[in-house]
């Protein structure tokens, strides 16, 4: 928080225009994307496309939000993948095998997914594990649990009432799924804005020694962070059963990439520090967008990848350059 507090003192301008930058280059580089996939087929600017890529980017965007805060304090999770797979078999075991009622499933899924980021959360602070390989080993522990949960076999059959939210559109238009995900980021952005909580997760970022000779308890927020996102993994593989009306320990893979990615695009540093929420959905939606307009032109799901890595590479050659400036 005094780092913050420093820099804008010196250089209060600069520090406006920087953010005023990063807030506004993802959102000119997703309405360019629209632009460009608008004319590249006409079906993209249709109503019904607008809400399937809502649909479509509900488990990211809750996964991102996670991944923001431990971004953030300069940290990374590698794990949410693992850990939305964990909360998943969680959930369907429990419900499915074990006779709780699926509330009750819900509930203790979240629970494992706290127990994961607490760890995650202890190694990096107690044991000063790195948190690229404290969270490298909870992705490979947590998709072992998975697997060893069932053996390696899906789950199926839920109550028809939950695979409705992801199906049933409210006024027409939105799913329960899609709303949960706009309250995540609407509870997160006010968190991060507005409570003193959430501008410690800057100050740690920016500068951890000067954050605890600032009073600011560094390891408690650390831990906190790691919770925090590994529990909204955990919310995201709800999310994603909703939609498949299944559970399956290999779920997940890959997501972990999508998130950095989605994070990293909206703005927020990976030396931690500066981001916010706000880039991060529009990173989510830049996502979102270019994989559901590559589908739309026929794209190979190959040719996507190598797409999107050219995104992320061009993404943060650009905030590079931007804080060079700042």
């Amino acid at each position: 928080m005094v780092a913050i507090n420093v820099s804008e003192e010196k250089h209060p301008s600069a520090i406006w225009l920087s953010k005023l930058a990063g807030a506004t280059g993802p959102l000119v580089g997703l309405l360019a994307l629209c632009v460009f996939l608008s004319l590249g087929t006409d079906a993209f600017l249709s109503l019904r496309n607008g809400l399937n890529i809502l649909d479509q980017i509900t488990v990211l965007g809750i996964m991102a939000v996670g991944m923001t805060f431990v971004i953030l304090i300069g940290g990374i999770d590698l794990s949410v993948g693992s850990v939305l797979a964990l909360a998943m078999m969680v959930m369907g075991w429990t419900a499915n095998i074990a006779g709780l009622p699926l509330v009750a499933g819900i509930a203790v899924a979240l629970l494992a997914s706290a127990v994961s980021g607490l760890i995650v959360g202890l190694l990096v602070t107690l044991f000063r594990v790195p948190a690229f390989i404290a969270t490298l080993a909870m992705m490979s522990a947590a998709r072992g649990v998975a697997n060893m949960i069932t053996d390696g076999q899906q789950i199926v059959g839920f109550p028809d009432w939950f695979m409705m939210l992801a199906i049933d559109r409210h006024f027409g238009v939105l799913t329960a799924t899609v709303f949960l995900m706009l309250a995540v980021v609407a509870v997160a952005w006010v968190f991060l804005h507005f409570r003193s909580e959430g501008r410690m997760l800057y100050a740690v970022g920016g500068n951890p020694e000067v954050a605890r000779l600032a009073g600011i308890n560094v390891q408690l927020v650390t831990i906190a962070v790691y919770v925090v996102s590994a529990v909204l993994a955990g919310l995201a593989g709800i999310v994603l059963a909703a939609r498949l009306d299944s559970v399956q320990p290999s779920s997940g893979f890959g997501y972990e990439l999508d998130t950095i990615a989605a994070v990293v695009i909206g703005g927020t540093s990976l030396s931690g520090g500066s981001g916010g929420i706000g880039g991060t959905l529009i990173g989510v939606l830049i996502i979102g967008v270019l994989r559901n307009g590559l589908n739309l032109l026929n794209v190979s799901p190959f040719l996507q990848q190598v797409i999107i890595g050219i995104v992320i590479v061009l993404a943060v050659g650009a905030e590079t350059i931007r804080r060079r400036r700042a």
